[in-house]
């Protein structure tokens, strides 16, 4: 029998505009997995600590592109993959990888997901997610002191000289390639239905959407 194609879905959008989210409350609904963007950052081991926190993670470049370009043609053709674990307070790749089975559906998430024009052309949605920059800069604080070991000043200093303008320069740009786009503020179940809705239409479910499409 010939494989049967997942159905993909990509979701940008600026840093902590709710992306995660809204991707974990359609990977339940779906059940499909998630694939976020920022475990392709490239390996740094070849830097010092010193030179891998001046790196600009917050422009496509930092990307693996080519790994990511070819992991998404094997999922989007129905096979599995390897994907890469990033150690996000080394700012290296670890050893170990996770398996990623492709199901009905697949869930590409990061801040470059619509930025690529060969990659949009693999989704069968294309989702952004817009909220104001005060929003995003106060998750983005509470999570990188939280999650990855940042202080509070090493924060707010990248933001203010990476994050902001290079939101500006290569994310907000790729609005114009969404199907959809919801409101980060408003809360994750209403942008999930919509989301939904167009992934029906796209799909030809009439219903309630159960993980296959049609």
């Amino acid at each position: 029998m010939p494989r049967k194609k997942p159905f993909l879905i990509g979701i940008g959008g600026a840093s902590c505009s709710g992306k995660t989210e809204l991707a974990n409350e359609l990977a339940s609904r779906l059940e499909a997995p998630v694939i976020a963007l920022d475990t392709y950052y490239l390996d740094l081991p070849h830097m010092s600590m010193a030179e891998r926190t001046r790196v600009n993670f917050d422009e496509p470049a930092s990307i693996d592109y080519h790994l990511l370009r070819t992991q998404m043609a094997r999922l989007k053709s129905g096979h599995a993959i390897d994907r890469p674990v990033y150690d996000f307070q080394n700012y290296t790749r670890s050893t170990a990888v996770e398996r990623v089975e492709p199901g009905a559906f697949v869930i590409i998430e990061g801040l470059f997901a619509l930025h690529w024009a060969e990659l949009r052309r693999m989704y069968g949605v294309r989702v952004f997610i817009e909220v104001s920059d005060d929003v995003c800069f106060e998750r983005r604080s509470h999570r990188d002191v939280r999650e990855r070991g940042r202080t509070p000043e090493s924060v707010l200093i990248q933001y203010n000289q990476t994050v902001r303008p290079m939101a500006s320069l290569y994310v907000m740009p790729t609005r114009r390639y969404a199907d959809v786009v919801v409101n980060g503020e408003d809360p994750v179940s209403a942008s999930t239905a919509t989301v939904l809705a167009f992934v029906s239409k796209a799909t030809g479910e009439s219903g309630g959407l159960t993980g296959s499409p049609a």
